[in-house]
């Protein structure tokens, strides 16, 4: 993995601009892909999405797996008549939706705003087991995933092929996403009673190779990973630039030739915070309701000067 570190907020910005820089493909600019982490991955928090950091589902079978992936799904998805005003269309909204709410799936959250990924990278400064502060990361997306919207004209004309497909148009003015990508590595893996799935359908739970309720397309049926541009559900959605990565390896990281590390000094780490809020990429932006209004406040006046 190749890697950068970062000791001042006008320094990344300068490795942003000339280390990734502009690149093309096919006469069209690529769009690169943020992720901040309190944590880097070589410190433990591998580059994978939630459901993969469930170590006993590794004793399941594959297709054991998508049949709890979407055992689980159903039983998230028959609850939303109850607290949304439109039900998705198919799987993959119902399964960001879920995402957007903390349920662990096959995401990952990442954004194209490298100063949002900054935010989640430095907002809150962690330790280690001895004390002593941590560095954190920004990752950069250096592959480039076919776009699901990309696939779903691929079928709508009767090919599809993840591997072989183009990326969709770069910096689309539709580039939507969901604001989860900000982690939460305190997180305890949440318990679904076998009660629960049982009274997912009637009918039964889908198998893995239905199609969903239109599109066809599964995010259970990939053969790579693909970016998906969720509809809105929140404010933040906007705010926050964000976009998914679904991952056909869930319980696999990313490999390291597809991503590239910015280390983020924890030296740096207050100033940078200074900087963003001065910038306007703060809880306030980000967050555009109460809690982002409480988070601001509580930066403001009681973490300004460092002291959490």
């Amino acid at each position: 993995m190749n890697e950068f570190t970062i000791k001042s907020f006008e320094q990344y910005l300068t490795t942003v601009r000339d280390e990734l820089g502009i690149v093309e493909q096919n006469g069209q600019r690529v769009r690169r892909y943020f992720r901040g982490q309190t944590k880097r991955a070589d410190a433990g928090y591998d580059l994978k999405p939630s459901i993969g950091r469930y170590a006993h589902l590794n004793d399941l079978s594959l297709a054991e797996r998508d049949r709890l992936e979407n055992e689980v799904l159903e039983t998230f998805s028959n609850h939303l008549i109850s607290y949304v005003n439109h039900l998705p269309r198919n799987d993959w909204e119902a399964l960001a939706i879920a995402q957007h709410h903390g349920l662990p799936t096959r995401f990952m959250d990442w954004t194209t705003n490298p100063l949002v990924a900054l935010y989640f990278a430095c907002r809150d400064s962690k330790k280690d087991k001895n004390g002593n502060p941590c560095d954190s990361a920004v990752y950069v997306l250096i592959s480039d995933p076919p776009r699901f919207s990309e696939l779903r004209r691929q079928q709508k004309n009767g090919h599809y092929s993840a591997e072989e497909a183009e990326p969709d148009e770069p910096y689309s003015n539709d580039d939507d996403g969901y604001d989860g990508f900000g982690l939460d590595e305190n997180d305890e893996p949440a318990v679904v009673s076998d009660d629960d799935l049982d009274t997912a359908t009637d009918s039964g739970p889908r198998t893995p190779t239905e199609p969903a309720l239109e599109g066809g397309l599964s995010p259970f049926d990939i053969s790579s990973n693909v970016i998906y541009d969720p509809p809105h559900v929140s404010p933040r959605i906007r705010a926050q630039d964000g976009v998914l990565l679904a991952c056909h390896q869930p319980m696999q990281p990313l490999e390291e030739k597809d991503v590239l590390e910015i280390v983020i000094s924890h030296t740096a780490h207050d100033d940078i915070r200074r900087r963003l809020d001065q910038y306007g990429v703060f809880d306030k932006q980000l967050f555009p309701d109460l809690d982002g209004i409480a988070k601001w406040l509580k930066y403001r006046v009681f973490e300004i000067n460092g002291v959490t």
